[in-house]
């Protein structure tokens, strides 16, 4: 359903303004960078986590030389959303040329699914200290935090939601581009994360291609 929704947004924008008649000239007709952002906005990625995290804090209970460590483990489910900021994607046209600046995929958000923790998912070391309300809030942030990070390490998932949104902004041009006629080719700029140029590479975008499609089905990991 939302590789459809996408893809429909993509051709809705490419004919825009056809039905108006001739009075909208093919000057008036070209990829515009605020669709583009828009389209960014829509091709993000849902990641789906199941993970274990390690509670542990020493001599937290005792007394004199005896002590007791708190040691117990929450297994968690979270969603972890992959895309790109829109904010940083830039867009230029020189007649038959498009020049796409995006940045690197990167996490937009992360939720532990809150749904998914109950009392079975806290595993108490039969040796460990009594755990407090408190223990389970720390335990569940730390949940919160090893998710992102996981999730920002794993450089394939972080690729492939780079190449979805790619995917969309080279249906949109050429989508543009059969509307008016017009060949285009993307010269595409990879910022680094900071905002700074990567080196660039071009593409042909042909109005007379077969459409490009994106993967519909979401990523699956375990952390």
């Amino acid at each position: 359903m939302k590789r459809f929704m996408i893809l429909a947004l993509v051709a809705i924008l490419g004919v825009m303004g056809t039905s108006c008649g001739e009075e909208k000239s093919s000057v008036q007709m070209r990829p515009e960078a605020s669709q583009m952002k828009s389209i960014c906005e829509l091709a993000v990625m849902d990641c789906y986590y199941h993970n274990v995290a390690k509670f542990e804090k020493e001599d937290a209970e005792g007394f004199l030389w005896w002590q007791k460590d708190k040691k117990f483990w929450i297994e968690y489910s979270g969603i972890v959303r992959l895309g790109i900021d829109a904010t940083l994607v830039e867009v230029r046209v020189d007649d038959e040329l498009v020049t796409i600046k995006i940045p690197p995929a990167k996490v937009l958000d992360c939720e532990v699914n809150s749904a998914s923790l109950n009392e079975d998912s806290y595993i108490v070391d039969i040796d460990s200290a009594r755990i407090s309300a408190e223990d389970e809030v720390r335990a569940f942030e730390e949940a919160q935090r090893q998710l992102k990070e996981n999730a920002s390490k794993n450089s394939a998932l972080l690729a492939e939601a780079q190449q979805r949104t790619q995917s969309l902004l080279e249906d949109y041009v050429t989508n543009i581009g059969n509307a008016v006629g017009i060949d285009y080719s993307i010269d595409w700029i990879f910022l680094e994360s900071d905002g700074a140029d990567q080196d660039a590479s071009s593409s042909d975008v042909s109005s007379s291609d077969s459409e490009s499609s994106a993967e519909d089905e979401s990523a699956s990991s375990t952390g």
